[in-house]
């Protein structure tokens, strides 16, 4: 089968398209033929070794998992014999977690993985990237018990995790204010956002405005600058916090009656299952800038690392 490989850490050009075995499934597995899957932040670190932490996880001086691609969306070509929640032919959607893997044609998957049942009424590359942006944004919503009409304020609102997020705290009944560059505006108003901030022309930590939550998606506010746009009980999330970030969030949770959610995220099949739902009633819907085919890996993830995809970018393999 065809797997977009990758032997050493560094730029986009070390992604390379070759011949790998194609995986046999285990008792509990399914083997899927992938029709679609998405390259995000995630992968771009993981690629680059960045930050340097990752390689503690990953291999010090060489990857471990040579193939990326968290996110999928196919058609079950078999099942192992134990396999009792899904058969031969079921489309299927979700997120490999850490095992990585999807940038291929075909993966195995364990039947009770981060996986559900594609909504029919989107296409496989609608389905691959809402897992990414979806459980992320998802985990820390449910973390922070988000209640009708609290104020939110999402920094990041138009890339992915940003995009899911704006729409997630909308189904929780949540105010939503998003922030983004000018280009973005209108995208993030057409995802439900009730105010959108443009951060090249407004400082939302000027403006005197106070939120229940802040949800920095994209690591670009100083946690000690937004303090004061909290409510006194308020929560700031930082999903793309690096360490610096993550110690400022402990001494503020340890020392002030605000408290700041960061840290990695989890997730499994309740989770996809609860996405589906929310596709299947419009109130989360896929936002796709750009897509390629499989063999376009190296110029996706060079688009990607630039850092203003609006959205998602998807990698077709039909």
């Amino acid at each position: 089968m065809k797997a977009i490989v990758y032997t050493q850490y560094g730029s986009p050009e070390v992604l390379q398209i070759k011949e790998v075995a194609k995986s046999t499934p285990k008792d509990n597995e399914i083997l899927l033929r992938i029709k679609a899957t998405a390259v995000n932040s995630g992968d771009v670190r993981l690629r680059k070794a960045d930050p340097f932490a990752v390689r503690f996880i990953f291999g010090l001086l060489k990857p471990k998992i040579n193939i990326l691609g968290s996110v999928f969306s196919g058609e079950i070509e078999s099942i192992g014999n134990q396999v009792k929640l899904f058969k031969v032919g079921d489309q299927v959607f979700g997120h490999t977690d850490m095992s990585f893997g999807a940038y291929a044609e075909y993966i195995c998957l364990p039947e009770d993985g981060s996986l559900a049942l594609k909504p029919a009424s989107i296409s496989h590359n609608e389905a691959a990237v809402i897992p990414f942006g979806g459980v992320t944004a998802l985990h820390f919503i449910k973390k922070a018990m988000i209640k009708p009409n609290q104020k939110v304020l999402i920094v990041g609102a138009s890339g992915a995790v940003g995009s899911a997020a704006v729409q997630l705290a909308k189904s929780y009944g949540a105010i939503v204010t998003g922030v983004c560059s000018t280009a973005n505006i209108d995208l993030v108003k057409s995802i439900g956002a009730d105010k959108v901030i443009d951060y090249t022309k407004e400082d939302f930590t000027q403006n005197g405005e106070i939120y229940d939550l802040i949800f920095d998606t994209v690591k670009t506010i100083s946690v000690s600058r937004c303090l004061k746009s909290l409510t006194k009980n308020g929560i700031m999330i930082l999903s793309a916090a690096g360490m610096s970030e993550m110690l400022q969030g402990f001494w503020t949770s340890m020392t002030s009656s605000k408290k700041v959610m960061t840290g990695i995220i989890s997730h499994n099949a309740e989770d996809i299952i609860f996405l589906k739902e929310l596709m299947e009633t419009d109130k989360l819907k896929p936002v796709i800038d750009k897509t390629y085919i499989l063999e376009q890996i190296v110029e996706a993830h060079t688009y990607v690392e630039k850092g203003h995809k609006k959205g998602n970018v998807a990698i077709t393999l039909e």
